[in-house]
């Protein structure tokens, strides 16, 4: 048996050739950019072919704002032919040609703080972070008190939703490495502040949020080694001071005699004699 591969050979990607008719048509390209005044159509700059008899050529722009932009005309002309026709015009931004940003959705470009009173916030219907309410949430506390109070929510976070916010609040301004934390004494951490109050289910072990009124983190989720100076703990002793001996006011060990007399009609004359006890 012989060789039973490909019997025929591979076209071969032939360069196109660029028709020498089309190339010459530079004026009739020019004067099909109708869009803008002449003033802003410059310089020929290239003839580029596209395919048999196809050409695209090139202009410069001179628009206001549309620097590093070509306008490109493709021409094109039927075999046996010699009249030139417009395929067609368009704009288009060369090399070093000034560009918008990418385009984003709005999805994409929404930062926190941009939602404003009497904003609506559609959320998608196949968001990720959330999983339907009649599937497990997949914390215990979670379906434990929805269980026990007979409610119910159309969506609830999922492992994903939880796991994407407890990052985000480690890393952020409540986390280890905010500059009030890494400030603060090593001890000073907010799980063993006693105005820390942990969260519920799966989040409990990890952050919880700030009760301290004199703390910059009051009223925040706050994670478990964050920490600031207005720990529980924190204590300033007083330092002792020595006392000064203050001078001796009066000497006691000094007795002086002083004499005592009643003065007339002080005392009633049928009143007894005052014991005095003593002979």
């Amino acid at each position: 048996m012989g060789n039973n591969g490909p019997v025929t050979r591979p076209a071969s990607a032939r360069a196109p050739r660029l028709d020498q008719v089309c190339a010459a048509a530079v004026e009739v390209a020019r004067a099909a950019i109708t869009e803008v005044d002449p003033a802003d159509v410059g310089d020929h700059l290239q003839a580029v072919a596209e395919g048999d008899r196809l050409v695209t050529h090139y202009f410069e722009c001179r628009l206001a704002g549309y620097r590093g932009w070509r306008w490109a005309v493709t021409v094109i002309r039927v075999p046996r032919s010699r009249t030139v026709t417009i395929c067609e015009t368009v704009l288009l931004p060369g090399g070093d040609a000034l560009l918008a940003p990418g385009w984003l959705p709005w999805t994409e470009r929404l930062k926190p703080g941009d939602l404003r009173p009497g904003d609506l916030l559609p959320t998608p219907a196949d968001d990720e972070r959330l999983a339907p309410g009649y599937l497990l949430s997949d914390d215990p506390a979670v379906e434990e008190t929805a269980w026990e109070l007979g409610l119910g929510r159309a969506r609830v976070l999922s492992r994903e939703g939880r796991t994407d916010a407890a990052q985000r609040w480690y890393d952020g301004d409540h986390g280890p490495d905010a500059a009030i934390s890494v400030a603060a004494p090593a001890a000073a951490r907010c799980g063993t502040c006693g105005f820390y109050l942990p969260l519920a289910g799966a989040l409990r072990q990890s952050f919880g949020a700030c009760g301290n009124f004199y703390a910059p983190d009051d009223g925040r989720v706050v994670s478990a080694d964050h920490g600031c100076g207005a720990h529980s703990e924190t204590l300033i002793e007083a330092a002792e001071s020595p006392v000064d001996e203050l001078p001796t006011v009066y000497d006691d060990s000094a007795v002086e005699a002083v004499s005592v007399s009643r003065a007339p009609g002080s005392v009633e004359a049928a009143e007894p004699a005052e014991p005095y006890g003593h002979p």
